[in-house]
């Protein structure tokens, strides 16, 4: 249901923010862009459009300007759905993403005149909101419907922290050992997904294209697909690798996760070894499947489901734009950052996560600096590192082992104003970042284990004078794209990865652009517009039978008896 922004007069909103994942945010599809062949519900873990109050009368969030702020008032749903007392003289802000799956799929659903079922999270949500939860977005357009679906503190800590980030996550990027199987997260993860479900089909028509998003949501599709007419389409795209047999075995109720995700008419990964690793799976764990390794395509409990790798891509234009923008002058950036003038420059950009292989990278430029200490004084390595779920023990644990090794490897390195590694956790905005793509010499990016990672992406199409080296970890989605024209590392092998870091910051000018322009190209070729038209091809095959496999799009799984609880 749409509801009219007149309706909404209860509070009123007065800025719209950039959320800090990424560069400048599209706001329309061109003709030729990517169109969804049916009426467009996405199903996300997170929310295109996220409503906050503003804690004082200005905001002192870097991000934004002074918020033209007036007093408002309303009654205020909690997370648990209850009702707080109303709250006089507080002004709302609405943030949105600047780049990413949300940024690209926003204008893909405003053509549609679609909707958006996602965690309301923001503490304002739900005081903007209609009686079903629902707003009209973007702010002033009222393009689409965003459903907001609360959850309890209980909820977020069991379903999003628990089994998400203990169980799945870790299972799904190889670190089985940290696995965390909590009584109760599971059980809170089904009721989640069902809640998920239910939203979704309050929306569905016979036209729907139904696309659900990542791992939050595995069980949801076959929740969906019991329920919506035959002719829906349900589809999903597993943002995050798919484990090998070997380690799949361990996940908890592994069998209901499998059988959640052949609910889907289309179920996507970033590249082939991870449709490889799925279908495995499902051949091995999943009694009474039929995997067809031809058309991959598993037949299941009277339902057939095409499984296809198609990488992700970034905004690249706007990443470029944004670098071009940003000063040509190095001298201004190196201030910022205490670097000495004339410094070559390293950069990383990660989450604070245990998967992103941040202490065996600066094991592997301390090992740089072992055999070549003439680079000492000549070259600075800077890691942003963002904080992420602090809240769960392993990522605490995480930060402080990071923070300990920089500490250490300065003390060990530093000398008259320089230090070795530049570290920051602090907010970098938009310019500053790009500022920091165009102009870093080397970027690392060598996770343990990614699905594919976007900042890669992000800094080539940053690097507009393609004079720049990307060192690229074997084990992420990227390289299957970009991996013959980086410098691939294994990131755990310290020795060989400090002789890449040697490699590149020694080799010819010419060779350097060579291999950037040719990134450059591969990025552009295919990014998130190319992606989202590659995601609505394969939609459009199989809700037309044309996708090569035995089961068409008018296949009834419908009488099909819902899963029992485990």
């Amino acid at each position: 249901m749409r509801v009219p922004e007149e309706n909404l007069s209860s509070t009123t909103v007065h800025n719209r923010q950039l959320r800090s994942d990424g560069g400048g945010r599209p706001t329309a599809t061109g003709a030729d862009g990517p169109t969804c062949p049916g009426k467009l519900i996405v199903v996300s873990n997170r929310q295109p459009y996220r409503h906050t109050y503003d804690s004082d009368t200005e905001t002192d969030d870097p991000r934004s300007g002074t918020v033209n702020s007036q007093p408002t008032t309303g009654s205020v749903p909690r997370l648990d759905g209850a009702v707080e007392q109303p709250i006089e003289d507080r002004s709302i802000s609405v943030d949105e993403p600047t780049g990413g799956l949300t940024a690209g799929l926003d204008p893909v659903v405003r053509q549609t005149d679609g909707t958006w079922i996602a965690w309301g999270d923001g503490d304002a949500d739900f005081a903007v909101t209609d009686e079903q939860n629902c707003v009209a977005v973007p702010p002033g357009e009222a393009a689409y419907t965003l459903q907001r679906i609360s959850l309890s503190d209980e909820a977020v800590d069991s379903y999003y922290r628990g089994f998400s980030n203990r169980v799945l996550w870790p299972l799904c990027h190889g670190f089985p050992d940290l696995v965390t199987d909590r009584s109760n997260d599971f059980e809170w993860y089904r009721t989640v997904n069902e809640r998920f479900a239910d939203a979704t089909i309050d929306h569905a028509t016979a036209d729907s294209v139904i696309w659900v998003q990542d791992y939050h949501l595995a069980l949801a599709p076959r929740l969906i697909r019991e329920v919506v007419p035959p002719s829906a389409t349900v589809a999903q795209f597993w943002h995050i690798p798919w484990p090998s047999t070997a380690t799949f075995r361990h996940c908890p109720a592994g069998r209901r996760i499998l059988e959640g995700l052949l609910g889907n008419d289309l179920l996507g990964f970033h590249v082939d070894r991870y449709v490889d690793h799925f279908l495995d799976c499902v051949d091995r764990y999943l009694p009474g499947s039929d995997v067809d390794w031809r058309t991959r395509t598993v037949d299941y409990d009277g339902g057939t489901t095409r499984v296809v790798a198609t990488p992700m891509g970034v905004d690249a234009e706007s990443y470029a734009e944004n670098a071009l923008a940003a000063d040509d002058d190095r001298s201004s950036l190196y201030e910022s950052l205490g670097i000495p003038r004339g410094t070559t420059l390293g950069l990383g950009v990660d989450r604070l996560d245990y998967t992103k292989g941040i202490p065996e990278r600066l094991a592997a430029i301390e090992r740089f600096f072992e055999r070549n200490p003439s680079w000492k004084g000549e070259f600075t390595f800077v890691q942003k590192a963002t904080p992420s779920r602090t809240e769960i023990e392993t990522y605490e644990r995480y930060g402080e082992l990071v923070r300990s090794e920089v500490e250490r490897i300065n003390c060990r390195f530093e000398r008259d104003g320089w230090q070795p590694v530049v570290y920051t956790e602090e907010y970098l905005d938009t310019e500053t970042l790009a500022a920091l793509y165009r102009h870093a010499d080397v970027m690392v990016v060598s996770p343990l284990l990614d699905g594919m990672n976007l900042v890669a992406q992000e800094f080539v199409a940053a690097s507009v004078d393609a004079d720049s080296c990307l060192l690229l970890s074997d084990r992420t989605g990227a390289h299957d794209r970009l991996g013959s024209h980086a410098l691939s590392i294994d990131p755990t092998d310290t020795a060989q990865f400090a002789d890449q870091i040697d490699r590149a910051l020694t080799m010819p000018a010419y060779e350097r652009q060579r291999s950037m322009n040719t990134l450059r190209a591969r990025v552009f070729d295919g990014d998130i517009e190319s992606w989202m038209r590659t995601q609505f091809d394969w939609i459009r095959r199989v809700r037309d039978g044309t996708d090569g496999s035995d089961a068409g799009p008018d296949h009834d799984r419908n009488s099909r008896e819902r899963t029992p609880p485990v």
